[in-house]
């Protein structure tokens, strides 16, 4: 049995807030190059600029529970806010809320998804 040992390009220590700032920009946690998605939320293979690995993350449910965390809150204390001090009409709030859930989720995601590679690259976890 061969042991095969890749070349991973290891953090200097103290980078997790860089990183992480890096990766809401949706930049290689590494190098900073607007490489690390190739669509909406999907993780490209390899940085371009610097040749990290970035396929070896996964990211796979701490974005979404992040984002509906986040969301909720902002909605849920929105509404609570706007019914009491202006009463609207039912269909004002199904107007107002859904949409704003739906926007607010599909903003967020790609930004907490990047924050994650970018602490898991700092921290040096992989896959």
């Amino acid at each position: 049995m061969t042991d095969t040992h890749e070349e991973i390009i290891a953090p200097p220590k103290g980078m997790a807030g860089t990183a992480m700032m890096r990766g809401i920009r949706r930049c290689c946690p590494n190098c900073g190059a607007h490489t690390l998605f190739v669509g909406y939320t999907k993780v490209a293979p390899v940085c371009t600029n610097c040749g990290l690995e970035l396929g070896k993350f996964r990211a796979d449910d701490a974005p979404p529970y992040f984002t509906i965390f986040v969301v909720g809150h902002i909605v849920v204390g929105a509404a609570l806010a706007v019914e009491q001090n202006f009463h609207p009409a039912l269909w004002v709030h199904a107007a107002l809320w859904g949409p704003l859930t739906v926007g607010l989720s599909l903003a967020l995601l790609p930004l907490f998804k990047g924050a994650v590679i970018g602490v898991q690259w700092a921290m040096g976890i992989r896959g």
